[in-house]
């Protein structure tokens, strides 16, 4: 437990507030510019308050549970991003007609646009966030960095791409814009650079609409330390914990806590230091509001400034938990013109750890994944708000029935543990998220759990390369084994012959499949979901004594009903939940949970696709294809990029040979196992112009 927590009274700035970016009115009615679980956050807050809700959505989110949370909802015609959520003058016209006098940006989309703020504060609306000058300074990192080195804060310093050389290396491009890891890239060699620096470019303009990258040193194994700061406009400045998100993966954030581990195994002055280094890099800005201030430091606690977010954080839950803070509520108290309280802000108490759980599937090189959530059931102990004793915290904007769409960001949910220490709370919350109920698009939940449990992580002993240390490969192995595949395979196995035995009758009400003599076993087939395995086969017989497994000598068939099987296996008894969706079959079993689908009896010649052939991960447009037909490429070449969820994806080349079909072009939308190519060997007979066209069929 750590009770040190800082706090400044009145701070003279380096730069004066725009106090006139401070509406100062009173907040009865607030617009989330936002989706998502965001969204519903801010929501529950408000009514908390007392205050009337509105929510905007695109035509995907159209029955999305923030609209679903709003007492008010408006519709922004369109899907994509840059047709809706980003189209500022129709949120603040959406505001308008509901009647909103205040607008909160949430995170992501318009939340760190100045020229958005300024917007509605124009439009006489109360802007729940910075002054539009605050977000000018810091939203272009370049700048911001020259201005905290102005202020005595710590900074690396910038390389420009155009002068990088051998000694510069490793560097990190980013963009100038933008979070989130979007335009983010590692270059180790010279010749990677130019393409390496195209790509982030092109990446940052999609999410953010600039393109503008710069280059930093890239320190391999930093630690990732953010301070949350609340300030008023009345000169009043907090520094609300210190939170640590060094376990990245791709630069996105994959686990979060608070306190952070390096803050508190160094001790000493750091905590402190970094907290007035916050102060100083939001004072000299002239800053209002919750925001956060990123550093990078190493074991011995040197620490660098990288950004500030000048917004709430995804992360912002764990603070939230340990210091009993809400900090939604704040921000529309200082919106409204509330001074800070005098005393020290709330001491840090225990520990609370964040994870998100995304539709990704590890087997498709963690592609993100769309699709039906046809369950989704978390063991909560609340949602959205504080916990007054060792409990589970979910943040969700998505629940069963949700469509994962290809135009948003797939995470499910935040699922946050808080306890009186760190190993309590990783324990409380790898088994609940093992415990969870996830029906529907493959997910990261294995990774999640197989981190949280990992001997260097429960040491605290994590820092950005801790993913690469320990191995991608180790963490993300499915939690349930060949053995527990096995069980789960009958569990489905055994649940679907019950169900086929209640639905087919024959002549005299004797059940579907019925002998009255010794027959061969019926065999159920099955396919696990997002793993590469051979078939999984069952074999077994229904008699007078009920179900008998054929191959399977320690498995003992205790009972059979809808949903739900139990089977003794070497002598311990276990059961197993059982629900179909179509050809998927969830089972859910003490070890974890298995998703299967059912191998067809007959296989429709359709659906084989050519040896060869490359399909479409995941709905997406090309953005551009560096190979043409009849070219050679070798395994691992990048043959064309996707843009999918707001990511770049690269499609590589799975072995050498020869492009003997391309299907696509720069600009063309895909669909789920649409072909983009076929690869043949070198001796393979380029195919006829027939074949070619079949193949694209």
């Amino acid at each position: 437990m750590t009770t040190d927590s800082t706090t400044s009274a009145s701070t003279d700035t380096a730069a004066a507030i725009d106090r006139t970016a401070i509406a100062g009115a009173r907040i009865t009615s607030v617009l989330v510019a936002n989706r998502g679980e965001i969204a519903c956050r801010v929501f529950r807050t408000a009514r908390d308050m007392g205050l009337d809700t509105v929510a905007v959505f695109s035509d995907p989110d159209a029955d999305a549970p923030h609209v679903r949370a709003a007492d008010r909802a408006v519709r922004l015609p369109g899907s994509t991003s840059a047709e809706t959520y980003l189209r500022g003058a129709q949120i603040i016209d959406a505001a308008r007609s509901a009647g909103a006098d205040a607008i909160h940006p949430g995170y992501g989309f318009l939340s760190e646009n100045a020229d958005f703020a300024q917007a509605v504060i124009d439009a006489g609306l109360t802007w729940i966030g910075p002054p539009p000058s605050a977000i000018t300074a810091m939203g272009s990192k370049v700048n911001a960095k020259k201005l905290m080195a102005d202020a005595g804060v710590p900074v690396l310093g910038d390389i420009d791409p155009e002068s990088v050389g051998d000694s510069d290396l490793p560097l990190l491009i980013k963009a100038s814009a933008g979070g989130g890891g979007r335009g983010m890239r590692i270059v180790r060699t010279l010749d990677e650079l130019p393409a390496q620096v195209e790509g982030a470019a092109r990446e940052a303009e999609s999410a953010f609409g600039d393109a503008t990258v710069f280059c930093e040193p890239y320190v391999e194994r930093g630690h990732h330390i953010e301070v949350q700061v609340m300030a008023d406009a009345h000169g009043g400045i907090w520094a609300v914990g210190e939170r640590e998100c060094s376990i990245q993966r791709r630069h996105q954030k994959v686990v979060e806590e608070a306190p952070a581990p390096l803050v508190e195994r160094i001790g000493g002055d750091l905590r402190e230091r970094l907290f007035a280094a916050a102060r100083q890099a939001v004072a000299a800005i002239g800053y209002v509001g919750a925001g956060t201030v990123e550093f990078l430091a190493d074991e011995s606690g040197r620490f660098y400034f990288l950004e500030t977010n000048t917004r709430l954080q995804v992360e912002h839950p764990v603070t939230e938990l340990t210091t009993g803070t809400d900090l939604v509520e704040w921000q529309l108290r200082v919106a409204s013109g509330e001074a800070l309280d005098a005393e020290l802000p709330p001491p840090t108490v225990g520990h609370a750890i964040e994870v998100r759980l995304y539709a990704e599937d590890p087997g498709a090189d963690w592609q993100p994944q769309s699709g039906t959530v046809h369950d989704l059931v978390l063991p909560a102990d609340v949602t959205f708000g504080p916990l007054d004793r060792p409990g589970i915290r979910i943040d969700a904007g998505i629940g069963p029935g949700s469509e994962i769409t290809t135009f948003y960001d797939p995470m499910l949910a935040k699922v946050i543990s808080w306890a009186p220490n760190r190993g309590r709370a990783a324990a409380m919350l790898a088994r609940a998220l093992a415990d969870a109920r996830i029906h529907g698009p493959v997910t990261n939940r294995d990774m999640l759990v197989n981190t949280l449990r990992e001997q260097r992580f429960r040491a605290g002993d994590t820092d950005t390369a801790y993913i690469d240390t320990v191995g991608l490969d180790v963490l993300s192995a499915p939690l349930a084994g060949d053995a527990d595949v096995r069980a789960a395979g009958i569990a489905a196995t055994l649940s679907d012959a019950l169900a086929a035995r209640r639905t087919a009758r024959v002549q005299g009400g004797l059940p579907s499949g019925w002998r009255n003599l010794f027959s061969a076993p019926q065999v159920k087939r099955y396919r696990r979901v997002g793993v590469d395995a051979d078939p999984l086969e069952v074999r077994y017989r229904h008699g007078r004594n009920g179900f008998a497994l054929v191959d399977d000598p320690d498995i003992s068939v205790v009972g059979v009903t809808e949903g739900l099987v139990d089977l003794e296996i070497r002598g311990v008894r276990s059961a197993f939940v059982v629900t179909g969706h179509g050809d998927d079959i969830f089972v859910d079993g003490p070890s974890g949970a298995v998703a299967l689908r059912r191998e067809p009896r007959f296989v429709d010649p359709a659906a084989v696709q050519r040896p060869g052939s490359l399909l479409a991960p995941m709905p997406g447009s090309v953005i551009r294809v560096a190979v043409a037909q009849g070219d050679r490429v070798v395994a691992g070449q990048p043959l064309l990029w996707l843009e999918a969820m707001k990511m770049e994806h690269t499609v590589s080349a799975p072995a050498d040979g020869v492009v003997s079909t391309l299907a696509v072009a720069a600009g063309q939308q895909l669909s789920v196992g649409d072909v983009l190519a076929v690869i043949t060997d070198d001796d393979t007979p380029t195919p006829t112009q027939d074949q070619q066209e079949e193949a694209v069929r």
